[in-house]
């Protein structure tokens, strides 16, 4: 499959990894991933964490060398029998496949966003960080032996601390907390998001309910496109599921590039994408 940016949008079946190897570097303004985890099988594994180090036997991104440090054999709740060595060739692609201004947004939850935060860390460097948003939500099971877990972490990652791009000023504003402390003006415009975003899930009888499992709120993916991409823009997300990254770039006037294995997400995307939308 040959892609360019002067292509159509584009949802690819298939594996993801063999698919983003074959696409050009520095394509992409933005990507999104949302990988699968919490399955609830019990699988063992080796935890792996990775540091930077000049004289390390193994070669990393910008030609940068790195020691492997492993940990001690554990067991974790996931799909993979080691979780890290499914996702980190992913994220390798990803950084090849930034624009210089280009900014990665890796969405987890509790159980793998502190591994994420390392190995990412040494994968762009930690002057990459750009910030780590809380998505806080407040629906579903009640847990009663510790506190209940309402809410999922983005860590987001830039190429380019120097260059990347970024439009506050684009993204949709929301309402004051507290709007009696602010003026009447300032209370009527609303307020630019944080690093807290509170907003709901995917209501189960909702309009944007598309029955697939593990879809997120177009209003979260709005933020992020907003800020992180200018109309016109190639979006990519491999991990594309429902294709809500893909409905909101659409909406936005961005492209997009969408690649997932499961025929279930595939039937989903031909239903909810653009009829331009090309599927190979």
């Amino acid at each position: 499959m040959q892609w360019t940016s002067a292509g159509p949008d584009l949802v690819i079946h298939g594996d993801n990894l063999p698919v983003i190897e074959e696409l050009p570097a520095e394509s992409f303004r933005l990507i999104y991933l949302d990988p699968p985890f919490n399955t609830g099988r019990v699988q063992a594994r080796r935890a792996i964490t990775t540091t930077r180090n000049s004289a390390g036997t193994r070669k990393g991104f910008k030609g940068n060398n790195y020691d492997t440090i492993k940990g001690i054999l554990t067991k974790y709740d996931d799909t993979f029998a080691d979780y890290w060595e499914f996702l980190e060739p992913r994220l390798i692609e990803a950084w090849r496949l930034l624009a210089d201004d280009g900014t990665l947004y890796l969405h987890l939850d509790y159980r793998e966003a502190h591994y994420a935060k390392v190995v990412l860390d040494a994968l762009f460097g930690r002057d990459c960080f750009l910030n780590e948003i809380v998505w806080a939500y407040d629906y579903g099971a009640r847990a009663t032996r510790k506190w209940p877990a309402k809410h999922d972490t983005i860590l987001v990652y830039v190429k380019n601390p120097k260059t990347y791009y970024f439009d506050n000023l684009a993204v949709d504003r929301e309402p004051y907390m507290a709007p009696g402390l602010v003026t009447p003006e300032k209370a009527a415009l609303g307020k630019l998001p944080t690093d807290v975003w509170w907003h709901t899930i995917v209501s189960p009888t909702g309009r944007e309910k598309t029955g697939y499992a593990t879809q997120k709120p177009a209003g979260i993916l709005r933020r992020v496109v907003q800020a992180s991409s200018a109309p016109g823009d190639w979006v990519l997300d491999f991990f594309a599921g429902s294709g809500t990254t893909g409905a909101v770039a659409a909406s936005l006037g961005r492209r997009f590039v969408l690649v997932d294995e499961n025929p279930d997400a595939i039937a989903i995307m031909r239903e909810r994408l653009p009829p331009s939308t090309l599927f190979v």
